[in-house]
């Protein structure tokens, strides 16, 4: 099996045929690209503390440390580990299944078209222009994926989700504290579930739409910018539902105290707009705190958020 141990950095060229990656780091960055190109390429530009072992059998290239495993990745905190960096980045065939851990890291991936996975403990990650399935989680590391027609899954607890032109068949994503702000391109997803117990859930939707809307918050305001669709509950819970278009995609979003805002994309937009959850109006339908202060509320009419 061939090796090599890196501690300076160094360029690896690959001439065997790829079929999975797996990199796992602490600190410093992940870059991960896929190419046209039949062989894969490494580069570690800089690193500190231990060195990284890379191997290469039957297939599947690794890059990490050999006391970093990918099985319970997430719960790995030993501090002896923080005295260590690298940046490491990587061009390998665009098929190539990917397996991503970082610990204080940041990671990006692009151009993918294999299978994606990334774990994260504090470290952000990006995904740009991915066509394959991805699967993210992190405990409080952001992801942010820009245009990827994939299946995106995103699981976290207190990390925040941003979704820039989705247009995969299938976004599902559960956070505990974290918000999430999913903007979605006219092509789709078909089906879309989010959610959070006190994080903010901010969505995008194309118009013309054609989905069936469910979206509902125990104590939380709502704010709803499409006629069609129906604002009910005025004292605690809320839930904004009904039929775009023909009804045919699917869109859940639920959270306990967090705010939902469900925001117009207008036809023929190319540019998405920047949207926040601070894009819920202060006079949305307001929450049982408000409820509980002694203020009147407002009635339970959609409201318009351009």
């Amino acid at each position: 099996m061939p090796e090599w141990s890196v501690a300076e950095p160094q360029k690896l060229a690959f001439d065997e045929p790829l079929t999975t990656l797996r990199v796992r780091i602490v600190n410093g960055t992940v870059n991960v690209v896929g190419t046209d190109e039949g062989s894969a390429r490494l580069e570690v530009s800089a690193i500190e503390g231990p060195p990284l072992l890379v191997t290469q059998q039957e297939g599947t290239l690794s890059v990490a440390y050999d006391d970093l495993p990918w099985k319970g990745f997430l719960k790995w905190l030993d501090r002896k580990g923080w005295h260590r960096s690298a940046v490491v980045s990587l061009a390998v065939p665009a098929g190539t299944r990917v397996e991503v851990g970082v610990v204080g890291a940041g990671a990006v991936v692009s151009g993918m078209e294999g299978h994606t996975e990334v774990k994260g403990v504090t470290g952000d990650t990006t995904l740009v222009g991915v066509t394959g399935p991805v699967r993210t989680s992190t405990v409080s590391g952001s992801v942010e994926a820009q245009a990827v027609t994939g299946d995106l899954r995103f699981n976290s607890v207190s990390g925040d989700l941003t979704v820039v032109e989705g247009s995969g068949s299938f976004v599902k994503a559960d956070t505990v504290s974290g918000s999430m702000i999913v903007d979605l391109d006219p092509a789709g997803p078909t089906d879309v579930s989010l959610t959070s117990v006190s994080g903010e859930i901010a969505i995008r939707i194309p118009h013309p739409a054609d989905t069936e809307v469910e979206a509902n918050t125990a104590s939380g305001a709502v704010s709803n910018a499409f006629d069609g669709l129906r604002v009910s509950g005025q004292w605690g819970a809320h839930k904004i539902t009904g039929r775009l278009g023909a009804g045919t995609g699917s869109l859940k979003a639920t959270t306990v105290s967090g705010s939902i805002a469900l925001l117009r994309r207008p036809p023929g937009e190319d540019e998405p707009t920047d949207i926040t959850p601070d894009a819920v109006p202060s006079d949305a339908v307001p929450s049982s705190d408000a409820a509980s202060s002694g203020a009147t509320p407002s009635a339970p009419t959609d409201k318009k958020v351009l």
